[in-house]
């Protein structure tokens, strides 16, 4: 059976503490989605974490941590760029990949040499790492390669019976997951699109910062398939909507004008036009849309920005890394 606490509540937030300290899952909300925690530093608490998400061992996961002082515990070598930017942007949906410590067990890192870190901003899971001192091992709290989950309700209807318990935080503010930087390298590189865009950490720190369109290093989000629903996602041009309207699908609008779509679709959605609220509401409406249960989800390719990159990131992923006729 799985527990859904209150992360308003004060005795909530430390059973889910207490849970996590026994070497138990807790579904935790982050501003970004919600994770499937464990206790970091307790490796087999965070080999469970693999087999209810059905997970490759050798895929890292991020640490989070209540507070700077923890830094040190888990990195070395840690380049005066990462001061910089923790100043700048932590709490928050930065996640940085360093040099791990000693002390860091492989099955966090995926067996690799690097660790990566970041801050959450969410109130709830920030009090619970600042007044227990845990540090938590959380990818998103889904299946893997699935969609992400940014309520309480998404962690229920695919995870229930596979963790302790839920704690509900409410919907994630950004609803997108963490921009994730590698600072091992001689150049800071960007190594998944998020909240945090390549020219804002390059405007933070004064130098160029390497944004790749692929990548060797192992990362979370790193596959062509990832962040999908059970329905294929096709992405279409607004032009090839107007044409193709025959289909009986669902699709999902970045266009305000949601009266263009044929009556043969199955939902038609309106997304928004401005890039956060977007983000906000990806996930949520590719859920909606799939409980319909219709043959196809088509969306609306966004701008071709740097502003939207994680966006279309997450988009190619769900739809198999293509764009698809």
């Amino acid at each position: 059976m799985t527990l859904l606490l209150d992360a308003n509540d004060a005795n909530d937030l430390a059973r889910a503490a207490s849970l996590l300290r026994a070497g138990e899952l807790v579904a935790v909300p982050t501003e970004t989605v919600y994770g499937l925690a464990a206790d970091a530093r307790q490796p087999a608490a965070v080999r469970a974490i693999f087999a209810a998400k059905n997970r490759p061992a050798d895929h890292p996961l991020i640490v989070h941590l209540g507070d700077v002082a923890q830094l040190a515990d888990w990195a070395v070598d840690i380049p005066p760029a990462a001061h910089t930017l923790i100043e700048r942007f932590w709490p928050g949906p930065l996640t940085l990949v360093l040099h791990k410590a000693p002390g860091v067990d492989p099955v966090v890192t995926g067996g690799h040499a690097t660790v990566a870190l970041r801050m959450p901003a969410h109130p709830a899971l920030l009090a619970l790492l600042k007044t227990s001192g845990l540090a938590v091992a959380a990818p998103s709290a889904n299946p893997h390669k699935r969609l992400s989950p940014t309520s309480a309700a998404h962690v229920m209807e695919s995870m229930a019976g596979k963790l302790a318990a839920v704690l509900d935080g409410g919907d994630c503010a950004l609803g997108i997951e963490s921009t994730i930087l590698d600072l091992t390298g001689e150049m800071p590189q960007v190594l998944r699109a998020g909240p945090v865009t390549a020219s804002a950490i390059a405007e933070q720190l004064g130098c160029p910062v390497a944004t790749p369109s692929q990548h060797s290093v192992a990362v979370p989000g790193n596959m062509p398939e990832h962040y999908q629903p059970r329905t294929p996602v096709r992405l279409k041009s607004a032009q090839e909507m107007v044409e193709h309207t025959a289909y009986p699908v669902a699709r999902i609008l970045l266009s305000l004008d949601a009266g263009q779509a044929g009556a043969t679709f199955a939902l038609t959605r309106a997304m928004p036009r401005d890039k956060p609220e977007y983000a906000r509401q990806l996930y949520r409406a590719l859920h909606d849309a799939d409980r319909l249960q219709v043959q196809e989800i088509w969306v609306e390719t966004p701008p071709a920005t740097e502003e939207w990159a994680d966006v279309i990131d997450r988009l190619l992923r769900a739809s198999g890394g293509t764009r698809q006729p």
